[in-house]
């Protein structure tokens, strides 16, 4: 168990049928209600996280600079994070540093140049 996985205790209300319901599904399973909640909630997380609305939302608060990298990772992954980490950096037209293949001519040794001044310019 990681240090994240570590239990913590989490207090809140509930209108008393829910607990009643949630209290009569853990018997009727043999099951502790923490049990449930907890499963109940990664579900609910799950669900809401793979929702495209969700990771719409997401996105736009992370354009927008209203949301951290590490906040974007917790809620939709460190590959979904990553991938909206390269397009807000190309949004923001900032190089991705990556150097240019040095063992391939791209341009197979035709390169034609273009006189980008018109007649205006001139």
């Amino acid at each position: 168990m990681s240090a994240s996985d570590d239990p913590r205790r989490v207090h809140f209300q509930s209108p008393e049928y829910l607990v009643d319901r949630l209290d009569a599904i853990a018997d009727l399973f043999d099951k502790d209600r923490t049990d449930l909640l907890v499963e109940a909630i990664r579900e609910y997380i799950e669900d809401t996280a793979d929702s495209k609305t969700f990771q719409e939302l997401v996105a736009t608060k992370y354009y927008d600079d209203q949301l951290e990298f590490e906040t974007v990772k917790q809620l939709v992954g460190a590959e979904t994070a990553q991938r909206l980490h390269l397009l807000k950096a190309d949004l923001e037209d900032v190089p991705l540093d990556l150097a240019a293949p040095e063992d391939i001519d791209i341009y197979e040794g035709d390169v034609t140049t273009v006189d980008t001044e018109t007649d205006d310019d001139r």
